[in-house]
């Protein structure tokens, strides 16, 4: 009996020291994967810029509305966002498509469009500006919400670049721009006034582009 008691004892200690030894970056890796999974169980909200034909007939709309949403592309201000969804039901339809706010001058009414932010944290987007890059935004709000949580708000906001100080990382967190446009973005560095970067970021993309890029940035 002492001999089996023996033997338990000393299987609980090695247990216990192989715990205690556990290598921390395992259980960050393993908790970062949990965090890219939860991530890719969140269905990612079209941007309403961005969207094609075949994007909105699959969600259901008429083709009365496919024509109208892609006529009056892009969508510069929220207001006129929703002037072209008026009839719908706003709570089920923005987590299908969305036009993604700026964080530093959208007013707290339009956060709380935004599916699951009630009023404390539309308070909280808005108490945390102005937002230098989208990390701030990350950091700040991660104090109240779970990385996918966080993760989730990002199909539904930006925070603009600016032009001659910003990171190419920064270039690329705005919706739709990815690395080649992040390059030419400072490429053409250092601006003087918007009227060059339409000039030179013109030479890549059309009107209807362009347009929807200036809404990103500024300059000092």
């Amino acid at each position: 009996m002492k001999n089996n008691i023996n033997l338990l004892l000393n299987l609980l200690i090695i247990n216990l020291t192989l715990l205690s030894c556990e290598d921390p970056t395992s259980k960050k890796n393993k908790t970062n994967k949990n965090v890219e999974e939860e991530q890719h169980k969140i269905e990612a909200v079209l941007n309403v810029n961005l969207v094609s034909e075949s994007d909105l007939i699959s969600l259901g709309f008429t083709k009365d509305l496919v024509n109208r949403v892609l006529l009056n592309q892009p969508y510069l201000n929220f207001s006129d966002f929703l002037s072209i969804f008026d009839e719908f039901d706003k709570e089920s339809l923005f987590k299908k498509v969305f036009l993604p706010l700026n964080l530093n001058t959208a007013n707290e009414t339009d956060f709380r469009m935004i599916p699951g932010v009630g009023d404390k944290m539309a308070h909280e987007f808005e108490e945390y500006r102005p937002y230098l890059s989208i990390d701030q935004f990350k950091r700040e709000i991660g104090k109240y919400v779970d990385e996918s949580e966080v993760f989730r708000y990002l199909n539904y906001v930006f925070v603009p670049v600016e032009l001659n100080t910003c990171r190419e990382t920064d270039i690329k967190s705005l919706p739709g721009v990815g690395d080649k446009m992040a390059h030419e973005f400072i490429e053409y560095r250092p601006y003087s006034n918007i009227n060059q970067f339409r000039r030179e970021i013109g030479k890549y993309v059309d009107e209807k582009e362009l347009k929807r890029l200036e809404r990103f940035v500024y300059l000092k």
